[in-house]
Order: C-alpha cells, then structure tokens, then sequence
C-alpha cells in the first residue's frame, strides 16, 4: 500500500510544469497571487473557501502556531499565512510536493520571512517537539494512512493543552464502493479509508474532544458538479490537476461526484481540542 501511495504522489519536475502553465496563461511566475495558483495548489474538496470557512470556525488568533498536515505543494500553508496571519509549519511525505512548495512560496513572498516553514516527513512520526503547536489541520489526508490511531496520538503529542486539531476529511460512506480514480488514490490498493465513526474513536482515545462537527457531503458533491460544469464548458486552462496527477485526472470530477451523491464517500469536518490532561 505505501508504494501506491508513493507512486501516486511522485511528480517529478513538477515545478517547471507548473511554470510553464502560468506563462501559457499570460502570468509572470514570480509576481502572481495565490489565486493564480488555486487550479494546482487548492485541489481538496471545496477549494480555498471550504479551507478558510472551517478555520474561522476555529477561531485561531493571529500569531497562532499551526500544522498544515499533508500540507501538498503548499497551497493550504500560503492561505493560513496570508489570510489568518498565523505561523504555519507544513510537512508532507512527498520529496516532489515540499521541493514544489518551497518554489511557490518564493514566488509569492513567503521565503525569508519564516512565516511558512516547510518540512518532508511523516505524519505518524512528526519531526516536532511536545506542545508545539496551537492548532493542527489535517485535509483529505488521513485517507493515505493505515496507522490512524498512531497519526491522532502523533497530534496530540505536539499540540499544547487546549490546542485544536481541524478536521477536513472524506471518510467511508454507507453507499457502493467508490469509484476509481480519485484525487487521494488512483486504485483502491492506495485509499486507506474508515468511518467517521473509527475516526472519532481515534481522537477520543488520543485525549481529544469534540467541539464542532458538519457534515459536507452534499455540499461536496455540489462543488464538483459545479467543477465538471466549468470542465465541460472548456473552462480547464493550462493550470489543472493534470499536471499533478496526469491523465487520471481527467476522471477525478465525475467519480467524485457520483461517489459523494451516491454516499459511497462522505465528507466531515470536526472541531477537537486536547484535553489539558493529555
């Protein structure tokens, strides 16, 4: 399983696609904005506004500490830093994602002020010190990880007391099995998902408790009915998930909308704060 997972999210030379998709889309790669980059960077369910919905909802103050887990080619790491105004560490387990990250930071400012620090590693081994951080959010991520319950005791152990874990994750569903390919999994040999229901067990027995908790599926399945809308309209241009993910990325929009109306998948966002004893 480690090796689809592996194989999956190999991407060499990744950054130079991604420059020559800004230049064919008349953009100067080192002075675009984070919009710019939204096509590539921001492919999780729900995009940029379902990121900074579920933060606010966190309520962080300005100066927190936080994880951006599985943080990708960075996407998520920029918006917690420019829109929250928190420190971000971001680490991923993909050498191809982190060497892309640490270029489109550059490119938008983030390099030498140290507000996004960037590290390859593991979630369920993290590179961190004991109540490091103030908050942790982990996105479509878990789903990668057949250790869960070690990954959950892995953010308690660097959250501070009362620090906050945020959850924005596609778990089972009670419908069909999920079609293939996905944005997570290219087959099924590399999607490693469980119940909310297990997924709450995981936090509970890592010393967390639950604060906030949506459900987003219909919502999911919504936006991306409306991301194969545009894709259907000719609206894909030279920045998409192709340049990530090659050619399966072409089926990614219509599995994911079957899979979410059809409940084969089912999206949730919780709220969990360590307990002081933990």
């Amino acid at each position: 399983m480690k090796d689809a997972v592996k194989t999956h999210y190999t991407c060499p030379e990744l950054g130079a696609k991604i420059r020559q998709g800004l230049e064919k889309a008349g953009k100067n790669p080192e002075q675009i904005r984070l919009r710019d980059l939204a096509p590539v960077d921001q492919l999780h369910t729900g995009g940029a506004p379902a990121t900074l919905e579920l933060v606010r909802q966190a309520g962080l103050d300005k100066g927190m500490t936080i994880l951006d887990a599985g943080c990708g080619i960075g996407g998520t790491s920029r918006l917690l830093a420019q829109n929250f105004d928190l420190v971000v560490h971001g680490i991923d387990l993909s050498k191809d994602f982190i060497e892309t990250a640490s270029m489109l930071n550059q490119w938008c400012g983030f390099a030498k002020d140290g507000t996004i620090n960037l590290k390859q590693g593991s979630l369920p081994a993290l590179p961190y010190r004991d109540n490091f951080f103030d908050a942790v959010l982990c996105q479509h991520v878990l789903l990668n990880i057949k250790d869960k319950p070690k990954v959950f005791a892995e953010f308690s152990r660097v959250l501070a007391p009362r620090g906050k874990l945020i959850l924005h994750e596609i778990v089972d569903g009670p419908g069909p099995e999920p079609l293939f390919p996905v944005p997570w999994a290219g087959n099924a040999a590399a999607s490693m998902l469980c119940s909310r229901q297990d997924l709450g067990e995981y936090a509970k027995k890592a010393g967390f408790e639950l604060v906030f908790s949506e459900d987003k599926t219909k919502s999911a399945a919504l936006w991306w009915e409306k991301v194969n809308a545009i894709k259907k309209a000719g609206g894909t241009g030279p920045l998409n998930p192709s340049l990530v993910f090659g050619e399966n990325a072409g089926r990614f929009g219509a599995n994911m909308e079957k899979n979410f109306k059809e409940q084969a998948v089912l999206c949730v966002e919780n709220i969990w704060v360590k307990s002081n004893f933990s």
